[in-house]
């Protein structure tokens, strides 16, 4: 569950790419899992010994994935027991180095007495080479942690120890095994290397990895971390780091947070920002939204213009182009709280020119403006697992880093204003026009005599497999329509996507077919169901 804990997992210390300096602060190693591609930094202080505690382990996950890791730190220990014994018939050097290095393990006693478990872990995905120890992991969920950034942390080029390579080596034997806690995420490593980042705090790292061979970096979130992909001169970076709290929380920002619009989205926005200790002003077109929230602790402002007035930094989300506009530009709107310094950050899920439009006003009158439309559901929301895509002030950006970790689980910064918004646009074309292909089989199974839950089974064994096609699914076999996803909002962002395909004379055939079936929903009064209703729209 999301509060519950990772169970344990199996890896061992390896060297880190060349380039790759260590966190600062306390000494740690880098680590690769077993069963995975995953890696991570580990502090020293949180390692525990492997076979002590393995049939812990083995009680606490019976996975399948699980079960293939410990074989695989099996195979990797008879393998390296196996050198070890012909190593020590076939040279004495080495049997003296051995010895040598369990000496040295007995100076450094009271060190490993220290090494015991971890709370935190940046884990990149494919440095294989330099394996040199054993180890086994857990980790607790904490629920966010501040946004902080290395100084000079860049990837290490490939198959190098690293300069400092006697901090890399725990003295023991040659299969020192350790258990740690940390979170989990993949992470494809590019060829290359991007400029620094500066530091902010000792618990939270960026790895900025740049690619510039392709348009795009490969990349798998497995857990809760925060990504941030900005586009440069020919090339994409991505920063990636862990978003899992020491203590299991974050550490909001001291800056005054103002909400404008509590629809689906951004309720379970405001109510993530203030379970995590933000302070927020709310502000609703319809006043008794608010009453929830100020229940739990948040204020209320009266109008758009005074909530940017009172705060540091301003979140709006609301339906369409025109509600943000009206937002910023009607009476008593943010434009006429803005001010020098002034902040503000549009979630809305609008058209580039529409976002550019409102960057301007509010730069004009010495504001700062970011972009930062949401993928995701109600669900995903109250959840505070939500995808940001921003564009525009690198700098606000990096100040709202606590609110995008309480509101999300991945970030992406795409460079600047307008990029965000047509990124958002081609995710949900391709979401909706998923979805109408989706209550079309559905609808031509039955009417050719196939059961459509044999039908969704056969596709959860597919590729196809994933949680929105199960649910979306389930909500038309139950005909359970109740809105996790506006109809009228997926429908808008498809006559969106379709128009900006049209301002670069791209065809989008697909997307626009799904928009009809949609607009025949629309007429089908399911504008306010959840988009799984476009199933109705086929039937007869």
């Amino acid at each position: 569950g999301k509060l519950g804990r990772y169970p344990p997992w199996p890896g061992k210390i390896v060297n880190p790419p060349k380039d790759l300096k260590k966190p600062r602060g306390k000494k740690c190693f880098f680590v690769k899992f077993f069963g995975t591609e995953d890696h991570a930094w580990i502090k020293v202080e949180q390692l525990k010994p492997y076979h002590a505690h393995k049939e812990e382990m083995i009680k606490i996950n019976k996975g399948k994935r699980f079960q293939q890791a410990v074989d695989a730190v099996e195979e990797f220990l008879r393998k390296t027991k196996g050198k070890d014994q012909a190593s020590s018939h076939n040279s004495n050097e080495e049997k003296n180095r051995r010895n040598s290095s369990e000496e040295r393990g007995k100076q450094s006693a009271g060190e490993e007495k220290r090494k015991a478990s971890l709370s935190e872990g940046k884990l990149k995905k494919g440095t294989g080479e330099g394996k040199k120890r054993v180890s086994s992991v857990s980790s607790e969920r904490g629920s966010k942690s501040p946004l902080k950034r290395a100084q000079d942390q860049s990837p290490r080029k490939r198959g190098r120890p690293p300069k400092d390579e006697k901090d890399l080596t725990i003295p023991e034997s040659s299969t020192v095994k350790r258990v740690m806690t940390g979170t989990v995420a993949g992470f494809k490593w590019p060829p290359s290397v991007s400029e620094p980042v500066k530091d902010s705090d000792p618990h939270f790292h960026h790895f900025l990895l740049s690619q510039t061979e392709k348009p795009a970096v490969c990349y798998q979130a497995i857990t809760k971390k925060l990504k941030v992909c900005e586009e440069e001169t020919g090339s994409t970076s991505i920063q990636a780091a862990d978003s899992t709290a020491v203590n299991g929380s974050i550490t909001p920002t001291d800056k005054k947070i103002g909400f404008l619009g509590l629809g689906l989205m951004g309720s379970g926005i405001v109510s993530n920002l203030l379970k995590m200790g933000h302070t927020v002003t709310v502000w609703n077109r319809t006043a008794e939204k608010c009453d929830l929230f100020i229940q739990e602790g948040a204020r209320l402002g009266r109008t758009p213009a005074e909530v940017v007035s009172t705060c540091d930094i301003t979140f709006a989300c609301v339906s369409d182009p025109k509600a943000a506009k009206d937002l910023v530009l009607g009476p008593s709107g943010v434009l006429q709280g803005i001010r020098p310094g002034k902040c503000y950050v549009d979630m809305s899920t609008v058209d580039a020119d529409t976002v550019t439009e409102l960057a301007q006003v509010i730069v004009s009158r010495g504001g700062r403006f970011l972009e930062a439309p949401v993928s995701g559901n109600q669900q995903l929301s109250n959840d505070g697992m939500l995808v940001i895509l921003a564009a525009g002030d690198r700098g606000l950006y990096e100040d709202c880093s606590s609110c995008f970790q309480a509101m999300g689980k991945t970030s992406f910064f795409l460079g600047e204003v307008g990029n965000a918004a047509k990124m958002m646009l081609i995710v949900n074309m391709v979401q909706g026009s998923f979805m109408a292909t989706i209550a079309e089989g559905l609808t031509l199974a039955q009417v050719t005599g196939q059961s459509q839950q044999t039908l969704l089974d056969i596709l959860n064994q597919g590729q196809l497999a994933s949680i929105f096609l199960d649910q979306k699914c389930q909500n038309i076999l139950q005909g359970n329509f109740k809105p996790d996803f506006y109809l009228k909002y997926i429908q808008k962002d498809l006559r969106l996507a379709i128009a900006l395909g049209d301002s670069v004379n791209h065809p989008t055939p697909m997307a626009a077919a799904a928009n009809e079936v949609y607009k025949r929903a629309k007429a089908l009064d399911q504008s306010d169901n959840d988009m799984s209703a476009v199933y109705r729209a086929y039937i007869h």
